[in-house]
C-alpha cells in the first residue's frame, strides 16, 4: 500500500465539545494487484486524524472504493496504521 496523493481539511467544532483539532484525510491509495483490497476502481483511505496536546492519532479510518463511493470492510495493518499516522502526522498543515 504507497500513499499517491491525498486532500486534507481541517474540521471545524463550532460548539466546542471536541478537545484539539480534527482533521480529514482523503488518502488515494496504490495498491498491489495480488492484495484482496485491491480493486480496479481504485481504493482511498478516509482518515479522521485527531491532534491534542501535539500529539496525534487516527480517531476513525474506512477504505472506500474511489469509483462507486462504497464502504469496505477491511482494517489496516498494524505497520500500515503507522504509516498512516506518520503522513498524516507530517500533513496536517498542508
Amino acid at each position: 500500500m504507497n500513499i499517491t496523493s491525498y486532500t486534507v481539511e481541517k474540521l471545524e467544532d463550532p460548539i466546542g465539545l471536541l478537545k484539539g483539532d480534527r482533521y480529514e484525510f482523503f488518502l488515494d491509495l496504490d495498491i498491489d494487484e495480488e492484495d484482496e483490497l485491491y480493486s480496479e476502481k481504485g481504493i482511498g483511505l478516509r482518515v479522521l486524524f485527531a491532534v491534542e496536546n501535539d500529539e496525534g492519532k487516527i480517531a476513525n479510518y474506512h477504505f472506500y472504493e474511489k469509483e462507486s463511493d462504497e464502504v469496505l470492510d477491511f482494517a489496516l495493518e498494524d505497520d500500515e496504521e503507522e504509516t498512516v499516522l506518520h503522513f498524516c502526522s507530517e500533513h496536517i498543515d498542508d
